[in-house]
């Protein structure tokens, strides 16, 4: 079974922020609800070439760790987001940038319920799949439920919170290995809910305590609320540590960057490098934020 809606070869390369250099064997890019419907055909074609499956979308969080990815990448392209000023209830499709919805959200109708998502580089979609979280504000906080496509059964079908699992850096979407792809999600936003109160200035600490070249922002979940990752890793002296062309940022040490001259051999050769040092010498185990897309 051939599909002549897949394009072939394409290049990915910036659909990641480390940029590094990808092609995909097998490309497709959903741009509205009718191609939500062509999701069966390409997972039945997966399954006779016994190949894998990958959805992406905006917040490009990933790091590819490959040179051609030998399966099928979907793009979901879905944008769309609506606000009722009565019930407070958010509406949005999954592509669109909840630092964006954040924004407006303020600046058209005085909701500063998710200030502290304003900059932060995700998709609404990486946001529930991430159970996204800045300082202490989470996704889950004012999440509702989700619409989704259910490749296995081929229906459109509703997730509500207690059913997505939420817990830190993790949902129920994001442990069913490609089974659901989000269309649209609700969130109540009547009411501001925090795991812990946050007073940190945001958009000062993004504009000036963050780089924002070659990177994919934060790379290891904080280990717990007692220990951050960007501590530990200062603790061992790889705040500034360059391996190859790849270094933690001299401005936030848990932010992995690369010059111009890398590849994602080297991303991950300190990825693994800071984890054994920090496993040796502080007894923690580090795990990435970052979704590492390797070719299998």
């Amino acid at each position: 079974m051939e599909l002549d809606f897949l394009q072939k070869n394409v290049d990915v390369t910036n659909l990641s922020n480390f940029k590094t250099k990808a092609k995909s064997k097998y490309y497709f890019e959903i741009n509205n609800l009718d191609d939500v419907n062509r999701l069966k055909d390409i997972n039945i074609f997966c399954k006779e070439q016994n190949i894998s499956l990958l959805y992406i979308w905006a917040g490009t969080n990933l790091l590819f760790a490959f040179d051609e990815y030998n399966w099928v990448i979907v793009k979901n392209n879905l944008n769309w987001w609506n606000y009722d000023e009565k019930t407070m209830i958010l509406e949005s499709f999954t592509n669109e940038w909840i630092s964006d919805i954040a924004k407006d959200l303020e600046d058209k109708y005085n909701q500063n319920l998710w200030h502290r998502f304003i900059w932060l580089p995700w998709s609404v979609w990486w946001a529930v799949y991430w159970n996204a979280w800045c300082f202490w504000l989470e996704t889950e906080n004012n999440f509702l439920d989700a619409e989704v496509y259910d490749t296995e059964t081929w229906q459109i079908n509703i997730i509500s919170k207690i059913n997505m699992l939420f817990d830190y850096r993790s949902s129920f979407i994001k442990d069913s290995n490609n089974r659901y792809f989000i269309i649209k999600v609700r969130f109540d936003l009547s009411k501001k809910i925090e795991k812990y109160h946050s007073d940190v200035d945001n958009i000062d600490f993004r504009e000036n305590k963050q780089p924002k070249w070659n990177t994919c922002w934060s790379f290891f979940k904080n280990p717990s609320k007692e220990f951050s990752a960007w501590a530990l890793i200062e603790q061992v002296w790889l705040k500034w540590y360059k391996l190859w062309w790849a270094f933690f940022s001299p401005l936030h040490a848990n932010f992995l960057m690369h010059d111009w001259n890398w590849t994602y051999k080297d991303l991950l050769d300190l990825v693994d490098f800071a984890i054994n040092k920090v496993k040796s010498e502080k007894l923690i185990v580090l795990s990435p934020e970052v979704r590492i897309i390797f070719n299998n």
